[in-house]
């Protein structure tokens, strides 16, 4: 029943006040829209500065195991050889890893540079010598 009531009094109001009042509401709507999306993104900004900061100790943590297991094989090593030799082995074995590492990578992205769009280009230059034509003939 009241909005039946509601209805019969919009409908004896001016229409200038009933647009007034839709704009009031629409940019009442759409402040309150740009909030939820504000406190919605604050949110999930959180979670992914903690996420990221999880992943900077894992880093932390996994460059550390790497030091003691480097630390491991020298000692290791030390038992057969002197100390030194077993750090310089240890070494040139980690140095020929990442330069085949670095050799990989360098191809990967070699290989990965993006084609030229040659069916796009091709279609470009007919365009651009339709245009021509069609320019040369409105002259004439």
């Amino acid at each position: 029943m009241p909005e039946a009531a509601q209805s019969e009094d919009l409908r004896e109001r001016p229409v200038g006040e009933l647009l007034k009042q839709l704009s009031e509401q629409t940019s009442t709507l759409v402040s309150k829209e740009l909030e939820l999306a504000k406190a919605e993104l604050a949110e999930k900004g959180k979670k992914a500065g903690l996420g990221a900061g999880m992943f900077g100790a894992a880093g932390l943590f996994g460059l550390s195991a790497f030091g003691a297991l480097t630390a491991c094989l020298i000692a290791l090593l030390g038992t057969a050889v002197d100390l030194w030799l077993a750090a310089l082995i240890v070494a040139v074995v980690y140095a020929a890893i990442a330069g085949v590492l670095a050799l990989r990578g360098r191809a990967e992205v070699k290989s990965a540079v993006p084609p030229k769009p040659e069916q796009a280009i091709e279609s470009s230059k007919e365009d651009v010598q339709w245009a021509k034509e069609q320019a040369k003939s409105a002259r004439t």
